[in-house]
């Protein structure tokens, strides 16, 4: 996925060109990855642009900084607040957003008390499947991954920190390396826990089943919105422990979140899944989340956040408020003229 840059970033409460949100090589978040983020989808709809889900997003971010004691000095509100004006600013019919908070230049040493905590926001364009391009519509083909999800009570798998990701590279490698699209994590114990950046799903015998959060699992929000629906549209789902077996037995697989969606798998292992393919209740949930988020579907759960392109608070104003400074002083980093 190639970043296409726009022109402007969100960073402490103020917004800057894309290329002068830049970091020193010695910050903390460089050598010990102390940072947490989001990934978040604003989607085309017959509305204009909206973002999905936008502030359950920002409270799992700002859980997982807690987790972490890194605790921003914004609001849930303030953060939403900076994400639509983002959008605005650059002028996005739909893209990617990328929240982040992360421990900056300050001390070199593992304690990352007298580093500080900054917050950044940056979003693109993003129209590519993120599994390839006939990935929602034929599936993908998959692997179990030698590597497995970290063990309880060593890094918080609940909190959706960087440092998290080198496991998830190491998984996303080696499958790529060995002809498979994507891999599929197992926990400490065996049991199935999701993919490398992506919750997973089984239909057997008609019943959707995903793995409980207690088998190393990132609560998802797509994970939660796909439990949701089945709820909407009749269908059985649960939440229990996954042997890895079931994955070669389930009549369906698919892979769910922020950049995956709804992506159906075909095969794991070189085992086929079912046919071979979409299955009917993978397309079900397609359809509902697809109807969703294009705005052809009535939102009954509330969880667009329409983005008015035009006007609304103008965001000078709000940096204002952000900052508690005129939006024309500087507050550590260029504020006035550049927003324009």
């Amino acid at each position: 996925m190639t970043v296409k840059k726009t022109d402007k970033i969100w960073h402490n409460g103020a917004f800057k060109s894309w290329d002068d949100a830049q970091l020193h090589v010695v910050s903390h978040v460089v050598s010990y990855g102390s940072s947490v983020f989001e990934g978040i989808r604003c989607y085309h709809t017959t509305e204009g642009p909206a973002i999905f889900r936008l502030r359950d997003h920002m409270q799992r971010l700002r859980n997982s900084a807690h987790v972490y004691r890194m605790d921003p000095e914004f609001s849930l509100d303030e953060l939403c607040d900076a994400a639509t004006d983002l959008i605005r600013l650059n002028r996005m019919d739909s893209c990617y957003i990328r929240p982040m908070i992360l421990r900056g230049y300050g001390d070199v040493g593992v304690n990352p008390f007298n580093c500080p905590i900054e917050s950044y926001m940056a979003c693109w364009e993003w129209n590519n499947p993120y599994l390839g391009e006939e990935a929602v519509h034929a599936g993908v083909d998959v692997c179990v991954s030698s590597w497995a999800r970290s063990a309880p009570n060593t890094l918080p798998q609940m909190a959706k920190c960087a440092a998290n990701y080198m496991n998830s590279q190491l998984i996303r490698m080696e499958a790529m390396l060995n002809g498979y699209v994507e891999g599929i994590a197992l926990d400490v114990s065996g049991h199935v826990s999701e993919g490398s950046g992506e919750n997973i799903f089984l239909v057997m015998d008609g019943a959707v089943i995903t793995p409980p959060l207690e088998n190393c699992v990132l609560p998802g929000i797509t994970r939660h919105s796909v439990l949701t629906m089945c709820r909407d549209l009749d269908i059985p789902a649960v939440e229990q422990v996954v042997p890895r077996e079931m994955l070669y037995l389930a009549e369906e697989v698919f892979f769910c979140g922020t950049a995956a969606e709804i992506t159906p798998i075909r095969s794991i292992d070189k085992i086929r899944v079912g046919k071979g393919g979409r299955g009917t209740i993978t397309r079900r949930i397609q359809d509902e989340f697809f109807g969703i988020t294009s705005g052809t579907k009535s939102d009954t759960h509330g969880w667009l956040t329409h983005v008015r392109v035009d006007g609304g608070v103008p965001i000078d104003e709000r940096v204002k408020v952000m900052s508690g400074k005129p939006a024309n002083v500087p507050a550590g980093v260029p504020v006035g003229a550049d927003i324009r």
